[in-house]
C-alpha cells in the first residue's frame, strides 16, 4: 500500500454508496480528495440490503424528496460514470391493514406528488394484481409507487468509486481510522494525513468515528437479516414488487426465490422464535408460502438514528461534516446525499433546506428500523 499523502482538502471517512458519492462529487467539483475504508468498498451497510432503490417514503416527504432527485441521478448514473446500474423496474407496494394509514396517505400525497414522487392510493384488489401471492383479505387498500428498481449496489458503489478516482481522488481500502487530534491529523494504521475538513460516511461505525473527533452524532447500529424463500408451486412466475406490511416485513422477487426481511431477532428472542414471527406474519399475508422453509440469506448492521432520518450537515464548532444514520435507506439517498455534502464543503446553498436534516432536530433516544 502507497503512503496517505500529508494533507487534503476532504478527508472522507467510509467507502459505501454514501462515501464513494460523497467523494465522487468532491472531487469533480475540484476539493482535494480523500477516501479511507476500514474494509473492502461497500463492505458495510450498503451490502446488506434488499437491493431496492425508490422514491416514495410513507410520512416523511423529506426523504422522498432526498430520494427523487437521487432517483434522476442514477438514470443518468451510466452516462455519468461509465457504469451501468442494470435498473429493473419493479415498483413498490406499502400495504394499509388499518383506516388510519389510508387516511394518512391521503393527507401527505399531494405533498409527496410535489417532492417529485409517483404515488397512488390502490384498492386490495388492485393490490392483489401487483402481488399475486397476496390475501387481499387481510388489507384495506395499499400505495403503490411505481419508481422502485431493483439494483446491485456494488456497482453504485463501483461507479461512483471509479468515478472518484478518475477526477482525482486517492481512495484506501483496508485503512481504518484509529484516532482523530483537535488539528484535524487522522490516523491509520498505514499512517497519518491531516484534512482541512473530515467527512463522516463510516455507516455503522459513524458515531464511534465522530466520538474521536469530539463530535456526538446519535447514531446506533441495527443488525438485519434477510430470508430467502422458494416460489410456491404454481404461483405465477411474475416479478414481485418490493412488498412493505405495517409489520415491516417487506418481500420481493430475488432472482426465482423470494426475498423476505423483518429485522433480526429481539433482545430476548431466539432466532427460532423470531423465524415463527416471520413465518406466521408471512403466512397471514401470503397464504400460497405456507410450509415454505425460510433459509438465511445474508446479515449486516445498519446505521440508524433515533428517528430513522439520515443525518446530514455540517458540525458548528469544527470542519466537520456528517452523512450517516440513513437506517437501510442508503441506497435511495446516495447521489443527493453526496451533492449535499459537496455543497456544504463549497459554501453553497444547497439544492434543499437541510435544517431538517441536521443532527441538532435529534437530542437524543433509542434507534429503530425503518
Amino acid at each position: 500500500m502507497s503512503e496517505l499523502p500529508e494533507r487534503t482538502d476532504a478527508l472522507v471517512i467510509g467507502g459505501g454508496v454514501i462515501g464513494t458519492s460523497i467523494a465522487c462529487h468532491l472531487a469533480e467539483a475540484g476539493v482535494g480528495t480523500v477516501l479511507l475504508e476500514r474494509g473492502a468498498l461497500g463492505s458495510g451497510s450498503s451490502g446488506t440490503t434488499a437491493g431496492v432503490v425508490r422514491t416514495y417514503f410513507p410520512g416523511n416527504v423529506l426523504v422522498s424528496s432526498v430520494a427523487a432527485r437521487s432517483m434522476a441521478a442514477y438514470h443518468a448514473f451510466t452516462e455519468r460514470t461509465g457504469t451501468g446500474l442494470g435498473l429493473k423496474r419493479i415498483g413498490f407496494l406499502v400495504l394499509f391493514t388499518e383506516e388510519h394509514q389510508v387516511e394518512d396517505f391521503r393527507r401527505t400525497q399531494a405533498a409527496q406528488r410535489a417532492a417529485g414522487v409517483d404515488v397512488e392510493l390502490v384498492t386490495a384488489a388492485e393490490a392483489a394484481r401487483l402481488n399475486p401471492l397476496l390475501d387481499e383479505r387481510t388489507i384495506l387498500a395499499a400505495a403503490w409507487s411505481p419508481e422502485a428498481y431493483s439494483c446491485d449496489p456494488a456497482e453504485i458503489v463501483r461507479g461512483y468509486a471509479t468515478a472518484a478516482q478518475q477526477a482525482g481522488a486517492i481512495l484506501r481500502t483496508r485503512t481504518p481510522v484509529t484516532g482523530i487530534d483537535p488539528d484535524g491529523q487522522v490516523h491509520t494504521p498505514a499512517g497519518s494525513i491531516r484534512a482541512d475538513t473530515i467527512v463522516c460516511a463510516a455507516g455503522p461505525w459513524a458515531g464511534t468515528v465522530a466520538a474521536m473527533a469530539d463530535v456526538r452524532l446519535p447514531v446506533t447500529t441495527y443488525p438485519v437479516e434477510m430470508l430467502l424463500a422458494d416460489v410456491p408451486a404454481g404461483a405465477p412466475r411474475t416479478t414481485l414488487p418490493m412488498t412493505l406490511h405495517p409489520s415491516s416485513q417487506r418481500i420481493r422477487t430475488w432472482g426465482d426465490r423470494i426475498l423476505v426481511g423483518m429485522g433480526r431477532p429481539g433482545p430476548d428472542e431466539s432466532r427460532e422464535a423470531w423465524l415463527q414471527r416471520v413465518s406466521h406474519q408471512l403466512v397471514a399475508t401470503y397464504p400460497a408460502l405456507a410450509g415454505n422453509r425460510l433459509e438465511r440469506g445474508w446479515c449486516g448492521d445498519l446505521d440508524v438514528s433515533p428517528d430513522g432520518m439520515a443525518f446530514i450537515g455540517r458540525d458548528p464548532s469544527r470542519p466537520f461534516l456528517y452523512a450517516a444514520g440513513f437506517s437501510g435507506q442508503g441506497l435511495c439517498q446516495a447521489p443527493a446525499a453526496g451533492e449535499i455534502v459537496r455543497d456544504l464543503m463549497l459554501g453553497k446553498q444547497p439544492w434543499t433546506d437541510t435544517t431538517g436534516l441536521t443532527t441538532a432536530r435529534c437530542s437524543g433516544g433509542s434507534a429503530e428500523a425503518v
